[in-house]
């Protein structure tokens, strides 16, 4: 029986051209983020640690100012609502599997993506700081401390049925990255692919992957 080809797909960085946890850290948090930053990319801290402490840097009060900034800035990565279109012409279910935060990933995707097709990290703004919630964290195959877990995610999806197509660009894409069929990588994530001897296709925009995709349709 031929398996079903089924795509997860990172948010910040990747369907965003810029990280969006990084630039509210730029914009909105107190000095003491970037060493906090650090230790998430080199694997010191966990990432359910590490956001929920650069979270907690910043005022529950600052919502609203945070979203309408995160709104007028960022930028989504040329093709992707073309490749969102595609993979509906072609019946292949996506996934947007995001360590970022709904407060910011809903209202960016309004429109392009269902809330149904987006799994992220949630928020409370109920104490004096932002604090980040975790309905997606690992199951009991992963001891890394995800926050959103990509790995059980896509752990979640038979893989006696489908293909996994995994398209990321960072630290949080990695784990997912060394389960899936195909790879589509860039920024750190390709870097991090290269190191692990991992096989991925580079990108630069989403055209690249409906290109591929369209090409390699019968054998990925």
């Amino acid at each position: 029986m031929s398996r079903e080809r089924i795509i997860f797909c990172d948010f910040d960085g990747t369907i965003t051209e810029k990280d969006n946890i990084i630039d509210i850290m730029k914009n909105f948090a107190p000095e003491g983020w970037e060493p906090i930053k650090d230790k998430i990319l080199n694997q010191e801290v966990s990432i359910r640690g590490g956001v929920g402490q650069l979270f907690s840097l910043i005022p529950s009060s600052q919502k609203e100012e945070i979203i309408q900034y995160v709104l007028s800035t960022a930028k989504i990565r040329d093709g992707f609502e073309e490749f969102v279109q595609y993979t509906k012409d072609q019946s292949i279910p996506l996934y947007v599997v995001s360590g970022g935060i709904d407060f910011f990933v809903y209202p960016i995707l309004k429109n392009i993506v269902d809330e149904e097709q987006i799994y992220c990290n949630g928020s409370s703004f109920a104490g004096e700081t932002i604090e980040i919630l975790w309905p997606h964290s690992c199951d009991s195959q992963c001891s890394n401390d995800c926050g959103c877990c990509k790995p059980a995610i896509l752990r979640s999806f038979d893989s006696a049925s489908y293909r996994k197509i995994v398209i990321g660009d960072s630290i949080t894409d990695l784990q997912a990255a060394k389960m899936a069929d195909k790879v589509f990588a860039r920024d750190f994530l390709k870097e991090k692919c290269e190191q692990e001897n991992i096989a991925f296709e580079p990108f630069t925009t989403f055209y690249d992957i409906i290109s591929y995709l369209q090409i390699k349709e019968v054998s990925i």
